[in-house]
């Protein structure tokens, strides 16, 4: 609309319509000179051939500093290298160009953002005859991108750090093992920080000492030299899994580190390594060890790098990133950690209910130690060693050696060292002091300590060991023995969990060791005094051959009440007796005694056997005896060979004659202890050169077979004998019906008349 147009309008002001045509009274000079954006024009070659005011102002320059020269002269170097070979082509192909960001340089040397407009005045021909280029300042527009850009970059990188964190602990979720954490961490860290390598790094404490200062153990190490990681250790000591924990640290190649630790300086050059960082891996406050980073010149996604020997600062990104990190590997170790000591407890706890199976199921002390042995040394250790000391010395009922073709050693410290063996031997230390001796390392010099002479050190030097525990056998208060357990260098050192599983088996050993010895004194002592209960050897009786044989039980402590007797009586004839009283125990033997001694007595009369029984029943309450007993009592005149035989429910005797054997038709009474009842008695005679065997029930008796076939078999053996000599006779009786595991005592008494 025009001033005029306006004025037809009915404006109320004609004067104000006045100024206004005179301002609208365009110089094209003016708008050209002073317009906010750039202009110039220039020849084919960029030679500037004219310019404005605004654009020379930019630039610090007047206008006859800036006709002649070239266009891209001005520019910033990639401006220069942009100019010739794009916005160039694309004028020639397309005759103009839209919004060109170029960065012109002020004279000053300061850079000046401009984004260009340009079209290029052709002949007739297609000739460029002239560019005529816009320029607008872009400086602010070039900040608002340049914030975009970085919003952009940092939502980018904390995509990438929550990208990189979800997989670091979905990786770790799977990781069973300290050693599949450490492939997890050391992996995804060299990946998230485009690290040129990296290392996980754990504190190993000495449980024996807790206040040693920890050691270091690289678990897992990948594009780090090892010639590194030492000198790293060497030059931060404890620190590195102690004070360095605290927090992110940065250790850079500079000139401060090439003066103060020249040789991790010199490893990291080696590796052409720039940095190290020193993330600390922790678990409910607790430092647990470190990640160690190593970074080179190029940069990564999330950590800048600055050039070798500069300063250098992690973000708080950056360091929240890797703090982050480093909790998730510590909770992770301790989770794998704990997963690990379930399984060997889980693994222990199995291996030793097997050793208490193998215990159990020994048959005596010298079996007990050598299985446990065996099982040692396929499970445990290389060399396993028992000892028991006794009454007669220390004694070694087992040694074994995983390796057979070290067995030959071992025996040979077995029988020619043993006796000699050195005050300062462990297993000896380890008697003496009641307590576990554990050597951590054995090398020559404690073999040398030990040795008793050169040819036991040579011995000792062929098995090769490693390390050594000795754990006393020890039982109510007392020791019993030591059980020696030793590894060589293939299998390595002892752990404290393999250490408090061989404690363990020594407790599970000495146990056995108390109850054998137990068993045994009681067996000793039972049998000892079932010896002193019953009859010396039988008197030699003219006319007579007489063989009495008693076998004990093989089963338990116990002993029984089996007895037998042969004693002259007053008027010359020969009273015969055997016996059996009810259960297997002291009890049972002392009654015995007693009963054998009540009938001696009896005998001072001469009463018959019926008499024997019947004055024995009446009188059993009288005697106090706690037990039932069966009982054969006999009276044989060697003169004439009359026999007379009674029976208290005790089995019959067989008589052999001429090689045929059968049972004497004796009438049993009632057991003794039971209510008395009338002994009736067989009476025959006893022909010259027959036999009379009488015997207790375990001669018969057998859980697999019945009582009858029991007496059928003890037939057929007196038939099959072919002797009468009593000794003989017994010895094939015991032959041919008893076994080497008896449950019962025998008793057997063999009368033969010559």
């Amino acid at each position: 609309m025009t001033v005029s147009r306006l004025r037809s309008a009915g404006a109320p002001d004609p004067d104000e319509f006045g100024r206004l045509d005179r301002l609208l009274d365009d110089d094209p000079a003016d708008l050209y000179e002073n317009a906010p954006m750039g202009y110039l024009s220039a020849v084919p070659d960029g030679r500037i051939v004219k310019v404005n005011r605004t654009f020379c102002g930019w630039i610090g320059r007047s206008a006859d500093e800036v006709l002649g020269v070239r266009f891209q002269d001005l520019l910033s170097m990639g401006g220069r290298v942009y100019y010739e070979t794009h916005l160039v082509p694309l004028l020639r192909m397309q005759g103009a160009v839209r919004e060109i960001a170029l960065d012109l340089v002020r004279a000053d040397g300061t850079a000046l953002a401009c984004l260009a407009n340009a079209v290029e005045l052709r002949d007739d021909d297609g000739a460029p005859l002239l560019i005529r280029a816009t320029l607008f300042e872009a400086t602010a527009r070039r900040r608002y991108e340049r914030e975009l850009l970085a919003a952009q970059q940092v939502a980018e990188e904390s995509e990438l750090r929550s990208l990189t964190l979800q997989q670091v602990v979905s990786d770790l979720a799977a990781a069973v093992s300290v050693e599949d954490v450490a492939s997890v961490i050391v992996e995804r860290s060299c990946e998230a920080l485009l690290a040129r390598g990296a290392a996980l790094v754990l504190v190993e404490a000495d449980p024996h000492d807790p206040e040693a200062l920890p050691d270091l153990r690289p678990v897992r190490a990948e594009g780090l030299p090892e010639n590194l990681l030492q000198e790293l250790r060497d030059a931060a000591g404890s620190r590195l899994a102690v004070e360095l924990t605290r927090g992110v640290r940065s250790i850079a190649l500079t000139e401060q580190l090439r003066a103060d630790q020249p040789s991790l300086s010199a490893a990291l050059a080696a590796a052409a390594l720039s940095e190290l960082v020193i993330v600390p891996v922790t678990a409910d406050g607790r430092g647990l060890g470190v990640l160690v980073l190593a970074l080179g010149n190029a940069q990564g996604d999330l950590i800048s790098l600055d050039e070798p020997g500069g300063s250098r600062e992690l973000t708080t990104a950056d360091v929240n990133l890797l703090w982050t990190i480093g909790r998730q590997a510590g909770q992770a170790v301790e989770r794998a950690r704990l997963h690990e000591q379930t399984a060997r407890q889980a693994g222990r706890a199995a291996f030793l209910l097997e050793a208490a199976r193998l215990l159990a199921e020994a048959a005596d002390v010298t079996e007990t130690a050598d299985r446990l042995a065996g099982l040692v040394v396929t499970r445990l250790a290389d060399l396993c060693v028992v000892d028991l000391d006794t009454e007669e010395g220390l004694i070694r009922p087992a040694v074994r050696h995983r390796d057979p073709a070290r067995a030959r050693v071992v025996d040979e410290l077995r029988s020619r060292h043993l006796p000699r063996r050195s005050a300062r031997h462990p297993s000896a230390r380890a008697l003496l002091s009641g307590g576990t001796e554990w050597v951590r390392t054995v090398d020559d010099e404690f073999l040398r300590a030990v040795a008793v002479d050169d040819e036991h050190l040579e011995a000792a030097r062929a098995l090769d060991l490693a390390a050594v525990v000795a754990v006393p056998l020890t039982a109510e208060g007392r020791h019993l023995g030591v059980l020696t357990v030793a590894t060589d260098r293939e299998r390595g050192p002892f752990t404290v969990a393999d250490v408090e599983v061989v404690e363990q088996l020594a407790l599970q050993l000495g146990l056995v060791v108390a109850r054998a010895q137990r068993f045994d004194l009681a067996v000793r002592t039972s049998h000892a005094l079932q010896d002193n209960l019953l009859p010396p050897a039988p008197p030699a009786l003219e006319g007579l051959g007489i063989a009495v044989r008693y076998l004990a039980a093989t089963r338990g402590v116990d002993v029984g009440g089996d007895f037998y007797d042969v004693i002259r009586m007053p008027g010359g004839e020969i009273g015969l007796a055997v016996g059996d009283v009810v259960g297997h125990d002291i009890t049972a033997a002392a009654t015995m005694g007693q009963l054998r001694s009540v009938y001696r007595a009896l005998l001072a009369d001469g009463p018959a056997p019926g008499a024997v029984i019947e004055r024995l029943q009446t009188g059993w309450p009288l005697l106090g005896l706690q037990r039932m007993a069966t009982a054969l009592f006999a009276t044989l005149d060697p003169a004439s060979g009359r026999l007379r035989i009674a029976s208290a429910g005790h089995p019959p005797p067989v008589l052999l004659v001429g090689g045929e054997a059968s049972f004497l038709p004796v009438p049993p009474s009632r057991m003794l202890g039971a209510p008395p009842s009338v002994a009736d008695e067989w009476i025959g005679v006893l022909p010259e050169g027959a036999s009379l065997v009488l015997f207790t029930d375990g001669l018969v008796e057998s859980r697999s077979a019945d009582i009858d076939e029991g007496f059928a078999l003890l037939l057929a053996a007196v038939a099959s004998a072919g002797t009468s000599d009593p000794g003989a006779l017994c010895d094939h009786l015991l032959a041919e019906l008893t076994g080497p595991h008896r449950a019962d005592d025998i008793a057997l008494l063999v009368l033969t008349r010559v």
